[in-house]
């Protein structure tokens, strides 16, 4: 009950950063700017957490140039949820990024060659006819952009989880999240002189919630984890719809299109579907299980024991 309580607070985090992206995006902060607050806000705060817990060594690593590379497909995979976060209704960018393991299952059977059985062909073919339903190609109420960045938020949190998986064999999960957070606040600051604008005082508000939103999710993600099995609390994960859906009706007035009500009990269920049957073989890391960078920031879909999930 301690980790389902504690993944459910870490989709509240997730939700609510996603919202405060989309807020601060309407009020004119730029993308490389939302990019580099959220991952330079957990660097201090990582680092004065393991300070204070005596735990800096868990900083060392003789794989840098491992944790680079992840950190710049994650950014990548931060780059595409936030802007479907601007870009789409909240409930359609949060039901995109379910798709992650729709992608994983064809990464696996496509480029890591391993075999996959017509219980999870049929549920990606599910999860992909629920994608078609709510992102209604040629349709008015799904910005082609948005569509585009919360698909490719999809497939590059499943390549990610594949690279989090070699580097839990040897790094210690905070070791994963801080260089992430470290690097990817390094990527993002390259942009920051030609986007970077002065803000309002809220809206330097905004920001700081942002990161502080982002890096609790990532200690609930990892608690939750090391208190629960995968299969457990992965589902927990769906719970982010309500909260979606919740802000989008309180913030904007707006609720999902008739078409989302399609949609997203086919892409759910071909998710669950996935868990249920890697469950089933009793695989001990499942990279299709996992969200980042944001996740769902991270994508967003943070690594543990059992598996190591990108940061969001």
């Amino acid at each position: 009950m301690l980790a389902i309580g504690l993944r459910l607070g870490a989709m509240a985090m997730l939700s609510t950063m996603f919202m405060l992206v989309k807020v601060a995006g309407e009020r004119g902060v730029s993308l490389p700017e939302l990019m580099f607050w959220r991952q330079a806000m957990s660097v201090p705060i990582l680092c004065g957490w393991l300070a204070l817990t005596g735990q800096l060594r868990k900083l060392a690593t003789r794989r840098l140039g491992s944790h680079g590379l992840r950190a710049t497909v994650g950014t990548a995979g931060l780059c595409c949820n936030l802007g479907a976060a601007t870009f789409l209704p909240l409930p359609m960018a949060t039901t995109l990024g379910f798709t992650t393991p729709l992608f994983a299952v064809v990464l696996s059977a496509f480029v890591l060659r391993q075999r996959v059985g017509p219980w999870r062909w049929s549920a990606v073919a599910l999860g992909f006819a629920g994608v078609l339903a709510v992102a209604q190609p040629g349709g008015a109420h799904a910005p082609p952009l948005g569509v585009a960045f919360g698909l490719g938020a999809g497939v590059i949190v499943a390549v990610v989880s594949f690279q989090i998986r070699d580097l839990a064999r040897t790094e210690e999960p905070i070791s994963c999240v801080f260089w992430f957070a470290f690097f990817g606040a390094l990527f993002a600051a390259i942009l920051l002189p030609f986007y970077a604008r002065p803000h309002a005082t809220s809206d330097w508000l905004l920001l700081i919630a942002i990161g502080l939103a982002g890096t609790l999710a990532q200690f609930f993600l990892t608690a939750a984890l090391k208190f629960g099995q995968v299969a457990t609390v992965v589902v927990m994960d769906y719970s982010a719809l309500i909260w979606s859906t919740f802000y989008g009706w309180a913030i904007w007035g707006a609720l999902p299109v008739h078409a989302m009500w399609i949609g997203v009990p086919l892409i759910v269920s071909a998710g669950l579907i996935i868990t249920w049957r890697e469950h089933r073989l009793a695989r001990s890391v499942s990279p299709t299980s996992a969200l980042d960078e944001g996740a769902t920031e991270e994508a967003a879909h943070l690594p543990t024991l059992d598996l190591r999930r990108p940061g969001t």
